[in-house]
């Protein structure tokens, strides 16, 4: 009798829960290859002075009361200019699937920093 392969996130080599596959891109990792495609595209927005200070994993505590609930994990966070030259500091997560814990942590950004998180989809 053969079991077919289960998710297991303590075994090694087992594969990843949602199927992404993990990728060195100029020498930075990245959980999945569509995060470090996204992180291509926002160093050529960059480069061409669309947005700035791209950061790579920032984390943010998340506080309710002076009582630390959870820290939320950014992958990108820069700034990008509006058409009228103003510049918004944004909050960016590469998803491939919504899972309920990112739907929790993103409801709270919202309600503990006021911080909204634009969420890249992949498209297939």
């Amino acid at each position: 009798m053969t079991f077919p392969n289960v998710y297991n996130p303590k075994r090694r080599g087992s594969r990843p829960k949602y199927g992404n596959k993990k990728v060195t891109i100029q020498g930075i990792k990245f959980d999945s290859k569509w995060e470090g495609e996204r992180y291509l595209y926002l160093k050529s927005l960059e480069r061409a002075g669309t947005i700035r200070d791209l950061e790579l994993q920032v984390r943010f505590n998340l506080m309710v009361n002076d009582q630390k609930i959870c820290a939320y994990i950014a992958d990108f966070c820069y700034e990008r200019e509006d058409k009228d030259g103003v510049w918004h500091y944004i909050v960016d997560d590469a998803k491939g699937v919504e899972t309920p814990e990112f739907k929790l942590k993103k409801k709270l950004m919202k309600a503990c920093l006021g911080i909204d998180i634009l969420l890249s989809k992949k498209t297939s």
